[in-house]
């Protein structure tokens, strides 16, 4: 029997080609510094471990489409945070995380070859192998470019992983527009919207945005907003078509965030506090590796949101991971996001205030 260990036409996984530099990075005598990574560092909020541990003894089997009350409280938490309004329990949706969802959105939406899937240009590498596994055509578009014809998806993605670009109102407005004169499902990931430096990003079913949510999805995770990348735990919502024949599939496949997942999902939905103390965290850890970087001679493009610093030396990406490398900090190039990345590297908020620290010093150093 033969089994195929990757997809055709699927790239290597990024993070293997890192393992030289990071194990160059790991002999420094301070050890390494990991800001390659969007991996959260800090506590679950205690509030969240609690209803976790709730419902440890219900033995039977999670519903596909969440509780009402979940559901509930992400239609409420929408609304209270981002000014979401018009949404319907029955139009949301937990996934495994986000990158579940992002990867086999294509395939569950019935996109295959032939099809087109548009994505930033510089863009989350889940974009494009959710495509290729569906077998799709992927196009990367520049600013503001409409996506071509046979175009079936089109994704968003404001605030932007890796860049931290926010895209306005208008913007988003201007994309669903594009996407629905050529007949594609717009999919917008939004796991970074609660993280806003020096802009206000705006959901794409705000109001501002959409007269209606025809063709239209959000994509919601809760690993950056409640440090829960653990749990996997995130949730699609948006058009209610689109999403009772996501459900439909996904029953029939078994895709299930467990029920503690989810009543963990409920209590972190419910409760803005804990978002705001981590939001400060990361603001404080930004607001001292910012300027370390520029005095290192690093301009930061974009980032006005979001849990990366988007850097270039004007350089080469990989010369300047190599730089980092010998100096004990790990980064992920651009060149992971795309061609056009290749001058830059994504330098993450996620270690701890010592870790920061450290890297700030061997920055100055």
């Amino acid at each position: 029997m033969i089994i195929r260990r990757r997809g055709p036409g699927l790239p290597d996984f990024p993070w293997d080609s890192l393992a030289d530099h990071a194990a160059k990075a790991r002999t420094h005598p301070g050890g390494v510094v990991d800001l390659s990574v969007g991996t959260p560092v800090d506590p679950v909020p205690a509030v969240i471990q609690a209803a976790l541990s709730s419902v440890a003894d219900v033995p039977g089997y999670p519903t596909t489409h969440g509780t009402p009350e979940l559901r509930a409280a992400v239609v409420a938490a929408v609304e209270r945070r981002y000014g979401v309004t018009g949404l319907a329990p029955e139009a949301v949706l937990p996934t495994i995380g986000s990158k579940e969802l992002v990867a086999w959105l294509p395939t569950l939406l019935g996109v295959g070859p032939g099809d087109v899937v548009a994505v930033p240009s510089v863009a989350y590498p889940t974009y494009e192998v959710g495509a290729l596994m569906a077998g799709a055509t992927v196009v990367r578009l520049a600013d503001g470019e409409p996506p071509p014809a046979g175009t079936k998806l089109v994704w968003l993605n404001s605030p932007s992983n890796p860049t931290g670009r926010v895209l306005s109102a208008e913007q988003l407005r201007a994309a669903v527009a594009a996407a629905r004169e050529v007949g594609a499902v717009v999919a917008s990931d939004e796991c970074y919207l609660s993280l806003p430096w020096g802009s206000s990003p705006v959901s794409v079913l705000h109001p501002s945005v959409v007269d209606s949510f025809d063709g239209v999805l959000a994509v919601h995770s809760l690993s950056k907003s409640s440090s829960l990348a653990g749990y996997r735990a995130g949730f699609v919502a948006g058009d209610p078509e689109l999403v009772a024949g996501l459900l439909e599939l996904r029953k029939h496949a078994g895709m299930i965030v467990p029920r503690p997942v989810q009543e963990a999902m409920r209590a972190a939905l419910e409760d803005d506090e804990h978002v705001a103390e981590q939001r400060a965290r990361y603001l404080a850890r930004r607001e001292v590796l910012k300027p370390a970087l520029e005095a290192a001679g690093f301009t930061v493009s974009h980032s006005e949101a979001g849990l990366y610093l988007w850097s270039t030396r004007g350089e080469d990406a990989w010369e300047t991971i190599s730089w980092l490398a010998d100096r004990g900090i790990l980064a992920a190039p651009g060149t992971f996001y795309g061609p056009e990345g290749e001058r830059h590297v994504r330098i993450a908020l996620t270690a701890s205030d010592e870790r920061v620290a450290a890297a700030v010093e061997r920055l100055r150093a």
